[in-house]
């Protein structure tokens, strides 16, 4: 069995954050563990409260797990002040995890800002080069380069911008865009242009967590990137189908769907 690691905050409310890797972990048959970064007071309808966890603390988990367990990817979501990213940063330099996948996560579902702004140049500087993927979304992308997406082109040269701040690839989400779900991944070398059906429905909460932690899942066994992201693609997208409409706003994907048969 694989053992993953998830660096990110918790969501009080189960679908996104550390809850959400987790289970995307559990669902996919690893071991999971966690570092906290921040505690948020949430729910389906938004974002009421949001303490971080000491820098020190942040390091100190990092340690523990890393002095006794293999870990054999590394996924890290929500880190929102530039204490806490240089907390990573420091710890990531002195274990040189494999399989970094990076989730830089700015903004809640809700339009709740979750990284601070003085926060974002340090996990640019930081935390991009020390990743083996990094998983923006457009309305992140778009904060990474300064400046407007609108195009697949635009989304391309976007992935090229992102990939020189030091990342080895890029995967830019299109779930934002308008028409067709394309997801660009660039490694340097190739731009794929990875396409699925765009699946309605509005319980979508979690998404780029678990798709983050899923392609996390799939690197650790050895597959390919271009194969990591095509079957977490399709994990998250039958948790879109089957997704639970639970509270009052936007419910979660069904993260142990491969286990669930219909009553």
């Amino acid at each position: 069995m694989k053992n993953l690691l998830t660096i990110a905050g918790s969501d009080s409310s189960g679908g996104a954050g550390v809850q959400a890797d987790l289970k995307t972990f559990g669902a996919l048959q690893t071991y999971g563990m966690s570092v906290i970064t921040a505690v948020t007071a949430q729910n389906t309808q938004g974002v009421t409260g949001v303490e971080n966890i000491s820098p020190e603390m942040v390091k100190a988990q990092m340690d523990a797990v890393y002095a006794d367990i293999q870990v054999h990817g590394t996924k890290i979501g929500m880190v929102s002040s530039a204490a806490i990213v240089e907390a990573i940063e420091e710890m990531l330099i002195k274990w040189r995890p494999v399989n970094v996948v990076l989730d830089p996560v700015m903004v809640s579902k809700s339009n709740h800002r979750l990284l601070q702004p003085q926060a974002e140049k340090a996990l640019f500087e930081k935390l991009l080069p020390l990743a083996a993927l990094v998983t923006p979304n457009l309305p992140e992308a778009e904060v990474m380069i300064g400046s407007s997406i609108q195009t697949l082109e635009e989304m391309e040269a976007a992935a090229q911008r992102i990939f020189r701040l030091g990342p080895k690839a890029v995967l830019v989400k299109g779930g934002h865009y308008t028409g067709e779900a394309v997801d660009i991944l660039y490694d340097g070398n190739e731009m794929r242009r990875i396409t699925c059906d765009r699946i309605p429905g509005k319980n979508t909460h979690g998404t780029g967590c678990t798709l983050s932690s899923a392609i996390t899942v799939y690197l650790s066994r050895g597959d390919s990137l271009e194969q990591a992201v095509r079957k977490a693609k399709a994990y998250v997208s039958e948790g879109i189908r089957q997704g639970l409409s639970i509270g009052g706003g936007v419910g979660p994907l069904h993260h142990y769907h491969p286990f669930y048969l219909p009553f």
